[in-house]
């Protein structure tokens, strides 16, 4: 059974179309995260789902139930803000306890869950401050167990973490991860950071433009994308694109460099293309190229350490591209270097569709 099934959704605000006929279905436990650009309707789809927004068309069913016309506390849903959302006149306990106190749960039950929810979030020794003593990650803490303590169908997260630095962002990443495998029910998360995306999700929505771009697990995104877009949005450093034509096996870029396809790699013969090729699979070569491997020399531009691995610019094709190294493997700019490029995980792209062969 599906805890969330969107059929035709459509949201227009005037003439401004933001939601374009989404269809979505989330089975009960699984952790869905919408992903995509500033102004794709991510949010505005999020909002929809709680009954924040009316919908323009189509159909909301939590639970099994149509909810589309159905107010957002007849929902069965709980909802964590990016701003916290948290009453400043309350202490911790009594934001947490609001909800709860609206719908009228036993004095005994309330602290109970409060008590538990605080607990699971590290935040028991909190409960008696106020909102204005708190540090953003705690308030961030607070916002989540104001929800979990409701024992929602559905628990949907707007963005929660933007207003928070790396650190903290990283750690309550985990915290959210964790709390999804102890409670087991259904999230619908939105951001749009890519990282977040991949790191928490069950299964990704990228959306663009209003619609589902493509659906599927991290994995499935990462290394089998539908279309330029998804190949490009996903994956950190971005994937490099290069122009290029197909012919007899042979990929030909712009400046003349040859790439020898896979045996077997089904491509357009003489078709102008988009060759995509993560920084990933494109390492500093250290033997000979494997099955599906080619190997060119190239010069290091620039060197970006991130720690154990580095960025390294270097020409190929004609233009500036992108590849991730051992830390160990580079040493300046200007270093010559033998590169292996995995072919076999190479994407190939229709220029005029944008979408992947």
């Amino acid at each position: 059974m599906s805890d969330l099934k969107i059929t035709g959704l459509h949201k227009h605000y005037g003439t401004y179309h933001a939601v374009k006929g989404i269809d979505l279905e989330v089975p009960s436990g699984e952790f869905t995260v919408l992903v995509g650009p500033s102004g794709c309707g991510k949010s505005t789809l999020l909002r929809t789902i709680a009954g924040l927004e009316e919908a323009s068309a189509g159909t909301v069913e939590i639970g099994g139930q149509n909810v589309t016309w159905a107010r957002p506390r007849d929902r069965d849903i709980a909802m964590v803000f990016q701003n916290y959302a948290l009453y400043p006149y309350l202490n911790v306990y009594e934001n947490i306890a609001f909800g709860l106190r609206a719908r009228k749960v036993a004095s005994a039950q309330i602290d109970k869950r409060v008590k538990r929810a605080a607990d699971m979030l590290g935040i028991a020794q909190l409960l008696q401050r106020f909102p204005r003593e708190l540090s953003g990650g705690q308030r961030q803490r607070v916002a989540i167990g104001r929800a979990i303590v409701r024992d929602a169908l559905l628990f949907l997260f707007d963005e929660p973490l933007s207003n928070l630095d790396a650190q903290l962002r990283d750690d309550m990443r985990v915290e959210i991860k964790r709390l999804h495998q102890e409670l087991g029910r259904t999230i619908i998360y939105v951001t749009h950071d890519q990282i977040e995306a991949m790191t928490l999700a069950d299964r990704i929505a990228l959306l663009r433009d209003g619609r589902i771009e493509q659906l599927g697990t991290p994995l499935d995104l990462f290394e089998r994308p539908a279309t330029r877009f998804v190949a490009g949005f996903l994956g950190s450093p971005k994937m490099n694109f290069l122009p290029a034509t197909v012919e007899a096996g042979e990929v030909t870029l712009r400046d003349g460099t040859k790439l020898t396809l896979p045996t077997g790699r089904k491509a357009p013969n003489g078709q102008a293309i988009i060759l995509g090729l993560r920084p990933q699979h494109i390492a500093k070569a250290s033997a000979s190229a494997a099955p599906g491997h080619v190997q060119l020399p190239s010069t290091i531009e620039l060197v970006q350490p991130t720690g154990s691995r580095v960025q390294v610019s270097m020409p190929l094709g004609g233009i500036s591209i992108t590849a991730e190294f051992a830390a160990h493997e580079v040493t300046a700019p200007g270093e010559q270097v033998r590169i292996d490029i995995d072919m076999n995980r190479a994407v190939l792209i229709d220029p005029q569709t944008d979408k992947v062969i």
